[in-house]
């Protein structure tokens, strides 16, 4: 008798042990399967669009649409790379932003230089101006592995628009995640030359100092 309870209760405890696993062990672990897939799917197809391509509202142009009232002449700072403890480089991944602000108005991104730490050009970034519709955005990558510019890299950035317009926001963004504590900062253009709107006609001025 003994025996045949013994064995109804480790039959009961089996079942009780299967239903938990199909009931809540099984879905958890799809679950996670899934989100993970999915997520790997996000990031495969993100990868694999050229950056700013995915902009509708970023277009090329063969020439400029109207005559320039207003534009800057951009510095932004980028790191190639900076160094770690012990003096060793740790390379990074910049990325270049360029943000239309103005809600109503175009921009067109007449210029987009990179220069190594020696200021020499190293190439251009664009082939002819990119128009930014109101709000719009893009960006310019400058792959880790790619170890030319150096710790005083730098982008020069020329936008231009036919009416007066609110100032673009333009920062680069440095990045590296491969080791255990990552790292990330941003640095923001500062102005070398601007063209302001004047009653219709346009001035080029130094910022002051």
């Amino acid at each position: 008798m003994k025996d045949i309870t013994e064995k109804a209760a480790g039959k009961m405890v089996r079942q009780i042990k299967l239903i938990v696993f199909l009931t809540v062990v099984l879905p958890i672990v799809a679950l996670a399967i899934f989100v993970e897939l999915r997520f790997a799917s996000i990031k495969d197809d993100l990868h694999f669009r050229e950056p700013g391509a995915r902009d509708e509202a970023r277009m090329d142009l063969d020439s400029l649409p109207w005559s320039p009232i207003q534009g800057q002449t951009l510095y932004v700072p980028a790191y190639s790379h900076i160094y770690q403890q012990g003096g060793d480089p740790r390379l990074l991944t910049v990325t270049l932003s360029a943000r239309n602000t103005d809600q109503a108005h175009e921009i067109v991104i007449t210029s987009v230089r990179y220069y190594d730490t020696a200021g020499n050009e190293l190439r251009s970034l664009v082939e002819k101006p990119l128009r930014l519709a109101p709000l719009a955005s893009t960006e310019f990558v400058i792959e880790q592995k790619d170890k030319s510019g150096g710790s005083g890299a730098s982008f020069i950035l020329e936008w231009k628009a036919g009416k007066p317009v609110t100032h673009p926001v333009v920062e680069s963004v440095m990045i590296d995640t491969n080791n255990a504590q990552g790292i990330s900062f941003v640095r923001s253009a500062t102005v070398l030359e601007e063209t302001r709107p004047d009653n219709g006609n346009s001035e080029s001025e130094q910022p002051e100092s």
